[in-house]
């Protein structure tokens, strides 16, 4: 079940952040559960205006994000309409301007190379102004650093930083992210998450 609209604020008297899958009206942008974003600059339930940007429906792409994501105010998530086509002699974007040259309507998008859907899985950390281009697809449990740009696939619970964003280190070894994997905590319900809250907080893999 997603969380209810009188779920919109999680936290009492704290009006910065929100529970994404609350505020979110595209069609084209799916969120999970608890995921939340905290916006200390803008309204957080503009999320759709001010941080999905280049979004356009002629290009049926999508952004998607898992389960217990952490969003950082500013962090922005930029689509194929940014681009430019890099197979034209030119980079001037002409089916834009379709009725200027006389050019079919319905070849607007040639005026950029399609990059995709982002997608986001489950409890990825996203850093305070950080930029995830289209078409990358970032694995649970990642972090990506403050103002970090993102052009390529991000692997689970890796750290990227930078520009362009590079692999920092893992989080854990391969053996317990191999089991983090395997155990999807994120689509436990409530009360298996309280009983095993303090293993989670704590590190304490085996005993999950």
């Amino acid at each position: 079940m997603s969380i209810s609209e009188e779920k919109r604020y999680p936290r009492t008297g704290d009006r910065q952040t929100v529970y994404l899958n609350a505020v979110i009206t595209n069609p084209n942008i799916k969120v999970g559960d608890y995921t939340m974003y905290n916006d200390f600059v803008n309204n957080p339930i503009d999320f759709e205006k001010n941080n999905v940007l280049y979004h356009y429906p002629i290009n049926e792409d999508q952004l998607i994000i898992g389960k217990f994501c952490s969003i950082a105010c500013g962090a922005k998530f930029i689509f194929t309409s940014a681009n430019h086509t890099l197979k034209s002699l030119s980079t001037y974007p002409f089916p834009l301007f379709w009725e200027t040259y006389g050019l079919a309507q319905k070849d607007v998008t040639a005026a950029w190379d399609k990059k995709g859907n982002i997608v986001i899985e489950n409890d990825v950390w996203i850093g305070y102004e950080a930029v995830i281009m289209s078409g990358v697809h970032i694995g649970n449990g990642a972090i990506i650093g403050t103002r970090a740009v993102v052009t390529k696939d991000v692997a689970p619970y890796t750290i990227v930083g930078g520009v362009p964003a590079k692999p920092i280190k893992k989080r854990f070894d391969d053996e317990t992210i191999k089991k983090l994997q395997l155990l999807c905590w994120w689509d436990w319900d409530k009360e298996q998450l309280r009983e095993k809250m303090d293993d989670i907080m704590s590190g304490n893999i085996e005993r999950l």
